[in-house]
């Protein structure tokens, strides 16, 4: 019996943390377009941006995601696609996006 009471107490305060109107992470309204390495992290960095604008990651947590890219990036440079495509996705993981 205090089961279905805690729940009810809780859902209502539950129900309010998705409230508040900013982005996404899974939107892909804004999110550039195109293929490879190149584009994929600009997707990555567009989605950063807008948790870092919104609140949803922390500066300090922006700023070491954005270290861990730079050797994605100079790979993608390079000509690496699959190693930076790789890099992506595994600091994707780490810091708790999909893919």
């Amino acid at each position: 019996m205090l089961r279905p009471a805690l729940l009810a107490l809780a859902l209502p305060l539950l129900a309010g943390c998705n409230a508040g109107g900013g982005p996404v992470a899974g939107s892909t309204a804004a999110l550039p377009s195109g293929s490879g390495c190149a584009a994929e992290i600009r997707r990555f960095d567009a989605v950063l941006a807008a948790d870092l604008e919104s609140g949803n990651v922390a500066a300090k947590v922006h700023e070491q995601i954005q270290r861990e890219l730079q050797p994605v990036r100079a790979a993608c440079a390079s000509g690496q696609d699959g190693a930076a495509l790789a890099g992506t996705s595994a600091i994707k993981r780490r810091h708790g996006y999909p893919g």
